[in-house]
């Protein structure tokens, strides 16, 4: 990364706020990078410190220590109107406003560039439509903000940050009230934007999964540390599991999900197309039972057609077949029960 320009730089860093009591430190020594064209995910459990490191890098809140530093200069030597051209904020708010269009939104994102009187330019007027055509809301400049779905209002809030048109744009949990399509589809519109218009993107979030699936690299927030580097990086040294894990959770470093520990009902072997065998050892691992691809070792040896018929090849009692993985499943718990 020596020739890559760095965006982002936090330098020993230190972040908390103030209380009754005197400053009450959240974080310390923080040391975290990120480039233009890359989406970061600022990812940790809920309370541990995500939203005041965001305020912090975005100058809402005091920093306490160490500095925070955009294209190599200081945040605290930016005036507010220059700063308004480097960096934009969306908020994890969710934003109800009466009688105010979606076109009147985007236009407060022109606010640091207009005059005194807010005259918006026709060069202004491009860049809003440009942000309508990328984040995929055209048809919806005349209406209400209070009309849109969550999943348009987000969209609209990432829009108005297009509009203001920096180099760096900051998130805090902006798939926190959307439904599971709305959430992978505004993560993979920020990846987009990121790469294509060479953003520099950071968002929070406690959604790893989907955070896994899409960005480019993760600021991992443990209790003690926050760690950087890319999603599987961070899954091959185990620190996944330092940040939902529990007595009850896990994370599964084939699969990339965090599941409930199961009771152990005995091992198996799938024989299958690729497909079919990946989600029947779902099913089974799910249901408890430990996937093995030694069928010698496996107490319940499972074929799969490509036409999903699910037959259970161990014994010669069981069945002739099944036509669905709930079935198969169904008929391994209730025999276990009979045993």
């Amino acid at each position: 990364m020596e020739n890559t320009k760095v965006y982002i730089r936090l330098n020993d860093l230190s972040v908390g706020y103030r209380t009754r009591k005197g400053l009450k430190e959240i974080k310390h020594s923080l040391n975290l990078s990120a480039i233009p064209g890359e989406l970061v995910a600022l990812v940790g459990s809920n309370g541990i410190g995500k939203s005041t490191l965001l305020r912090s890098l975005c100058g809402f809140q005091d920093i306490l220590k160490g500095e925070v530093c955009f294209n190599g200069k200081p945040l605290n030597l930016y005036k507010s109107r220059d700063l308004a051209k480097i960096l934009s904020f969306v908020s994890t708010d969710v934003v109800r406003v009466q009688n105010m269009r979606v076109r009147d939104l985007l236009a407060l994102g022109r606010f640091p560039y207009t005059n005194f009187i807010g005259t918006l330019t026709r060069d202004d007027l491009v860049i809003i439509e440009k942000a309508v055509d990328l984040v995929g809301l055209h048809g919806f400049e005349e209406q209400m903000i209070d009309e849109l779905s969550d999943g348009e209002r987000q969209r609209a809030m990432i829009a108005r940050s297009l509009v203001q048109n920096t180099p760096v744009i900051i998130l805090d949990e902006p798939t926190a009230f959307l439904d599971i399509r709305n959430k992978y589809e505004i993560v993979h519109l920020l990846h987009n934007l990121a790469r294509n218009e060479e953003k520099t993107i950071v968002f929070s979030t406690h959604d790893l999964n989907i955070a896994t699936s899409e960005v480019d690299k993760i600021w991992l927030m443990l209790e003690d540390e926050v760690l950087e580097g890319a999603p599987e990086d961070l899954i091959l040294h185990g620190y996944y599991n330092k940040v939902f894990a529990s007595e009850n959770i896990i994370f599964d470093e084939f699969s990339g999900d965090f599941r409930l520990k199961k009771t152990f009902r005995g091992s198996f072997s799938v024989e299958g197309p690729e497909l079919p065998k990946r989600w029947t050892i779902h099913a089974l691992a799910r249901a408890g039972f430990i996937y093995t691809d030694n069928a010698r070792n496996a107490a319940i040896n499972v074929t799969v057609s490509d036409t999903l018929k699910w037959e259970i090849v161990t014994g010669t009692k069981e069945p002739a077949g099944f036509t669905s993985a709930y079935d198969l499943v169904q008929y391994l718990l209730k025999k276990q029960m009979r045993e």
